[in-house]
């Protein structure tokens, strides 16, 4: 007869309760400057949405932050190379580095661009033991010649969730961006300069929030559960 008192028969209880706030309020406090790193999705010599990350690292240097930024010129298609190949290394060594990171992609023909894709292509779940990009940071921001439009960081909302990353509630979204840069490739004062300000203040305080307990913020019951069903059958492999 079943126990009508157990409400969760489904759910292994040793490996799940209540969230032990010790873990998420008294962990260990990080003091260095937040790592964060930079992708844009052109290659033009005057790439816009390289000229707002430059800009957003700027920003961020003033934070407090350490950056640094990807150039994707030269990084072979994925699957067009080995995994040993100077540009994969070099983009995948970063995100191990990185703390946070900000993607920012042209809207190509309503979506973002193949370039900004095969960056995000080339960063593995898992590398070894490490998984480069679970419990990190993101910040989304596109731009667009034409009128404002959000298709390119909504695809990158959901490749940031498909990567495990905590990509932050608020994004950018720049129209016709040619506009909003100077002769300097500096950009003008307007309220889409206020918006990135507004964001990279958000990542900022995500990664502090974040970085310390990342381990458990992302520590997830069926995957706990995974584990403890194969050391189970090993163990049980060894008795036979």
């Amino acid at each position: 007869m079943a126990d009508l008192t157990d409400t969760t028969p489904n759910l292994d209880k040793t490996l799940s309760g209540q969230a032990d706030v010790g873990q998420l309020l008294n962990s260990p406090v990080t003091t260095h400057r937040p790592r964060i790193l930079l992708l844009h999705g052109s290659l033009r010599a005057r790439s816009f949405s390289r000229l707002v990350n430059q800009e957003a690292a700027l920003i961020l240097e003033h934070l407090g932050a350490e950056t640094r930024t990807f150039d994707p010129t030269g990084l072979p298609l994925p699957d067009d190379a080995d995994e040993d190949h100077a540009k994969v290394q070099e983009l995948r060594n970063l995100v191990i580095w990185s703390e946070g990171m900000v993607w920012c992609s042209p809207e190509r023909h309503g979506s973002m661009t193949g370039i900004m894709k095969a960056q995000i292509d080339w960063i593995p779940l898992v590398l070894g033991a490490v998984r480069p990009t679970q419990g990190k940071t993101l910040a989304v921001m596109q731009v667009s010649g034409g009128s404002q439009s959000f298709n390119a960081v909504n695809q990158l909302r959901l490749l940031g969730r498909w990567m495990r990353l905590i990509t932050i509630p608020n994004q950018s979204s720049v129209a016709k961006a040619f506009l909003e840069f100077d002769d300097d490739d500096r950009m003008k004062p307007s309220a889409y300069y206020d918006r990135i300000v507004d964001v990279m203040e958000e990542l900022v305080k995500f990664t502090l929030l974040t970085r310390d307990r990342a381990d458990y913020l992302i520590d997830r019951y069926s995957e706990r559960k995974e584990s403890a069903e194969e050391l189970s059958r090993r163990v049980n492999q060894r008795s036979i």
